[in-house]
This record gives structure tokens, C-alpha cells and sequence, in this order.
């Protein structure tokens, strides 16, 4: 999950603990080895497209469930399918695989082996689940309907393996219908499944303005063109955009959090570079921030005398839930349901919506008592393991919810 902020803290939904989902006793009897696989998978964090042993992890634990049809993609991901007896829809199943660049600070006996590098986003504990997934449904093939694909993929966190596995042609070798995920989410208390119809989570961008003035020696401002206080006016008067081009009625952010110019405190730099990012929930309010962003940063540069480049990394598209398919997830969860407000977050399972249906939910990790608090991306992310199978019951439900009203 992109979170691009330096430091993003999101506002907390105080939400009161429903009744737990009822996990079936199949289910259940799963936890001993999503356990297992949760903590050996933690303890070697890779980042994108460099999953390798994550990948060879992930083979032998579907070899030892005796999966045959195991595909390899795009070096590290892997593709298991499964076909059942009773015609229906072909549904994939994703969970993302890499890491983040983030030191560990858990204490946990199980911490990551790769100093430098965590599973601070919680994606060993979607490995686990898809884990516990295949090998449910390896021992109840009975409730296969149609063809299920599970989607171990790599690359989530950046440069964006949704995307390039659609290029590789993934959708249409595997002629899937509708796609499902996941996302431990720990603002909302262990056991609730979360979810809401069409906009769940932004599409986001990052922006990248390179200010290029004239260097000078700061007694003699006159002979330069200051880019330092060019892009001073700059990030003021984009910080506008929000405000005075937006409808008040939509939601957007517009955060710079990094730029860098300089070489000595009595010379006026020459150059200037800021780093951000933009999001919204809106294709039109995200193409207007677009031209805004364009427009006024050159123009402001002009007024100093200075010029800027403005470059933009188009990355995700807005997490569009197919409101079925979260009908479905409501009855499956019953009381143990919420519905989630949109976050400003930003997720690659949105590319495969862009091309068909699919449903993204969360699942609950919060436990103040225990100190299982921290937000994702953080070093001292945890949770319990035994809140998994929630995810591994929606999945198993979901198959059957799915496919009502087909021929079968």
C-alpha cells in the first residue's frame, strides 16, 4: 500500500467492536500454520521485484499442499489455480508480496533477517492468508466452483507489479471475471471486515518540480535569479489548488515533503529540486490538480526570473469497488461488518479494477491492549495472526456468494 507522506498520520475512526465473524471450524483448524508461514515469511522481507526467496517460499508451501498448476511471472510472481468440477466465474485472489525499506522495531523473535527491510505494510500477513487459502482449498476441492487463481504479486509498494503483470497479459491468459484482496488495516479493531462501494481509496501521482534560476553571490542578488525564493512561492501558491480550484464538495491532498537547493548560505542557488505527491477520488479532480500544478508552477518560476520542469509519475488509479461484489461481502461478514470511510491511501489492486470488477476490503489488526496500534509503513507494526482467518473465511464464502445466479 502507497503511503508517500513522510510521517502520514491518519485520522482515527473510533469504531466499537462487533460481533467477531463466525470462522468455521475447517478454518480455524488453519491457524497453527498461518501462524507459521506469517512469521517465516516476516523474517525475509524483499523489496519490489527482488522477492525471490519470498517467491521460492511460497512454491514449496503450495508443492506441500500439492498444487500441480503453479505458474512463474514476471521472475517473482507465482500463479496457483485451482479447477472444480461445477461451472462458474473464474475469480483471482491477490495478495501483494514485497517489502518496504523500512528498519524494524518490533522486538519480536521472529524480526526480519534483512536489516534495513520490513513487512511493515502487513504483506506477510496477506501471503498468510492466500497461504491458508490454497491450502483450504486443496483439502475441500468440493467447493471449487468455476476456476480459482490465486495471484501471489510482487512489486505493490513501487513500481506498481499490478500494472505490469496486466501488461504481461495475466487477465486475459487466466480469462479472469472478477478479482478480490485484501488489507490488514489497523484502524479498525481485530475481526471487523471493512468496505464500502465505489471509492474506497485515491488515486495518487507524485510530482517532482525542478526550479532552475541564475546563481549569484548573496550580496549581489541583482546578478541572479533566486530559485530558493522562486520555490518558496511556488509550494505556497500550489498549496491554493486545493482551496480555490477544487469544489469544496470533493476531497484532495496536496503535500510536498521533500526539496533540496543550495550549496552555501551567502550564494544564491542556482537550482532547486521539490518532490510531492497529489490524491483524490476523482479522475476529473486529479487531471485538474494536474493542469493547476502545471500552469502555476511555471508561471510563478517566470515572475523570479526563473524557469521550472514540471514532472509527474502517474501511479495509481482510484480503489472503484463493484458495489455486488461488496453485497456479497456484507452478508458473508454479517454483524462483524463496517463500513469504511475513503482514505487518502493509494493501492495497485486499483489497476485490475480498471479493467474489471473487483473488491477490495479490510481487515481489522487493532488491539490497544496489546500495543497492535502502530500505522502501516511503521517500524513497529504488528499483529495477531489469529485475525487472518477472517480473511481466509471471506475468501472460501466469496466463492460460493459469487457465483449465485450462474449456471453451475
Amino acid at each position: 500500500m502507497i503511503i508517500r507522506e513522510n510521517g502520514e498520520n491518519i485520522m482515527r475512526k473510533k469504531k466499537k467492536r462487533n460481533d467477531l465473524m463466525e470462522i468455521s471450524s475447517a478454518v480455524n483448524d488453519l491457524l497453527t500454520e498461518v501462524v507459521a508461514d506469517r512469521r517465516a515469511l516476516h523474517q525475509i522481507p524483499e523489496l519490489g521485484l527482488q522477492e525471490k526467496e519470498t517467491s521460492a517460499y511460497i512454491k514449496k508451501r503450495l508443492a506441500d499442499f500439492g498444487v500441480t498448476e503453479v505458474y512463474d511471472l514476471l521472475d517473482t510472481a507465482v500463479v496457483a489455480v485451482y479447477r472444480g468440477e461445477k461451472e462458474g466465474k473464474t475469480l483471482a485472489f491477490r495478495t501483494d508480496i514485497d517489502a518496504l525499506p523500512v528498519m524494524e522495531e518490533t522486538g519480536v523473535e521472529f524480526a526480519s533477517k534483512h536489516p534495513g527491510k520490513m513487512h511493515a505494510c502487513g504483506h506477510d500477513g496477506h501471503m498468510a492468508t492466500m497461504l491458508g487459502f490454497a491450502q483450504y482449498l486443496s483439502l475441500h476441492p468440493e467447493e471449487i466452483i468455476g476456476t480459482i487463481v490465486l495471484l501471489f504479486q510482487p512489486a505493490e509498494e513501487g513500481p506498481g507489479g499490478a500494472q505490469l503483470l496486466i501488461d504481461d497479459g495475466f487477465l486475459t491468459k487466466f480469462q479472469i471475471d472478477q478479482i478480490i484482496g485484501l488489507h490488514v488495516f489497523p484502524e479498525f479493531d481485530e475481526g471487523i471486515i471493512a468496505c464500502k462501494s465505489h471509492a474506497m481509496m485515491a488515486r495518487n501521482g507524485e510530482i517532482y518540480l525542478t526550479v532552475k534560476g541564475i546563481s549569484s553571490h548573496g550580496a549581489q542578488p541583482q546578478q541572479g535569479a533566486d530559485a530558493i525564493l522562486a520555490a518558496s512561492a511556488i509550494i505556497q501558491g500550489l498549496h491554493a489548488i486545493v482551496s480555490r480550484n477544487i469544489s469544496p464538495m470533493e476531497s484532495a491532498v496536496l503535500t510536498f515533503g521533500k526539496i533540496t537547493g543550495g550549496e552555501a548560505m551567502n550564494i544564491i542557488p542556482g537550482m532547486v529540486k521539490i518532490e510531492g505527491t497529489m490524491r483524490a477520488f476523482s479522475d476529473d479532480v486529479y487531471d485538474t490538480m494536474t493542469e493547476r500544478v502545471q500552469c502555476v508552477a511555471t508561471e510563478i518560476a517566470k515572475g523570479y526570473g526563473c524557469e521550472c520542469v514540471v514532472e509527474f509519475n502517474h501511479m495509481y488509479r482510484v480503489v472503484d469497488n463493484d458495489p455486488s461484489m461488496v453485497d456479497a461481502l456484507k452478508k458473508i461478514a454479517k454483524t462483524s461488518y463496517v463500513q469504511t470511510p475513503p482514505y487518502m491511501l493509494a493501492e495497485d489492486f486499483s489497476m485490475y479494477q480498471k479493467e474489471i470488477p473487483g473488491l477490495f476490503f479490510f481487515v481489522g489488526i487493532r488491539n490497544e491492549s496489546k500495543g497492535y496500534v502502530a500505522p502501516l509503513h511503521s517500524g513497529k507494526m504488528n499483529f495477531d495472526e489469529t485475525y487472518l482467518l477472517g480473511g481466509i473465511e471471506c475468501y472460501r464464502q466469496l466463492i460460493a456468494e459469487l457465483n449465485k445466479g450462474e449456471s453451475v
